[in-house]
């Protein structure tokens, strides 16, 4: 499930200003309004660069872990040793 806009720009905010402790309203990114509780402002733009970096690195984690399994999976079925990354995917570590 894709998480809703307003907590992609607070994980965004966040990221970029850890001391953030403002807050967003609104459904649409049209609509969104931050309060940025004395805290400086950070432009949309790089809210929105920062979403889209943060959405490639989940997306990335997820298709590294895609091609572990599939590589560990291979090995166990040859018969090879696997790489400790491999034994703690198949795991669930």
């Amino acid at each position: 499930m894709e998480k809703h806009i307003s907590i992609k720009y607070v994980e965004a905010i966040q990221s970029i200003n850890p001391n953030w402790s403002g807050t967003i309203t609104g459904n649409t990114e049209d609509e969104l309004v931050i309060n940025w509780n004395g805290e400086a402002e950070i432009s949309v733009a790089d809210i929105q660069a920062k979403v889209s970096e943060m959405e490639t690195a989940e997306a990335n984690a997820i298709t590294e872990k895609e091609n572990l399994k599939a590589s560990a999976k291979a090995k166990l079925i040859a018969g090879e040793a696997l790489t400790e990354e491999e034994a703690n995917i198949l795991i669930g570590v």
